[in-house]
C-alpha cells in the first residue's frame, strides 16, 4: 500500500513558497515603481516617495529572510523586518488617513495597501504566523 504524503509539510512548503513568491513581486513592483518617483518627480510627494522606497527596501529584506527562515539568524532578521512592516503600514495607514494632505500621492502603504487590496496590511501578518509554525534548523 502507497504511503500517504504527510499533507501538514506539503502545505508548509507551499505556504512558505507563496508567502516569498508575493514578496518578491512586490519587491519588483515596489523598487521599479518608487525609483521611477524619486528619480522623476520627487519634489511633487517626497514623504511618499521616500516611504515607498523604504516599503520596497524591506519587501527585499523579507523576500530574502523568509526565503532562507529555516537559518536562526535569517528568522530572525525576518521576524524584525516584518514587525517594522507592519509598524510602517498600521503607522502609515493611519497618518495617511487622518492627514491626507501628507501624501498628495499614495504609498504602498497608504491607507492601510488599499490600493495594492489590502495585501501589505495582511502579508506581513501571515508571515509572522508562518515564522511562529515553520520549524527552525538546529
Amino acid at each position: 500500500m502507497p504511503t500517504k504524503p504527510n499533507t501538514l509539510s506539503e502545505r508548509a512548503v507551499g505556504s512558505h513558497r507563496l508567502i516569498v513568491a508575493t514578496y518578491a513581486v512586490l519587491t519588483l513592483a515596489g523598487l521599479g515603481r518608487s525609483s521611477f518617483q524619486v528619480l522623476t518627480k520627487f519634489d511633487e510627494a517626497p514623504l511618499a516617495y521616500v516611504l515607498s522606497v523604504v516599503a520596497a527596501s524591506l519587501y527585499l529584506v523579507v523576500t530574502i529572510s523568509v526565503a532562507l527562515s529555516a537559518r536562526k539568524i535569517a528568522r530572525l532578521v525576518a521576524v524584525v523586518a516584518l514587525v517594522i512592516e507592519l509598524a510602517g503600514v498600521l503607522g502609515v495607514g493611519a497618518l495617511s488617513i487622518v492627514r491626507p494632505d501628507l501624501f498628495p500621492d499614495a504609498t504602498v502603504w497608504s491607507q492601510f495597501g488599499m490600493g495594492y487590496l489590502f495585501i501589505p496590511l495582511v502579508l506581513p501578518m501571515l508571515g509572522l504566523w508562518w515564522l511562529r509554525k515553520a520549524p527552525v534548523a538546529s
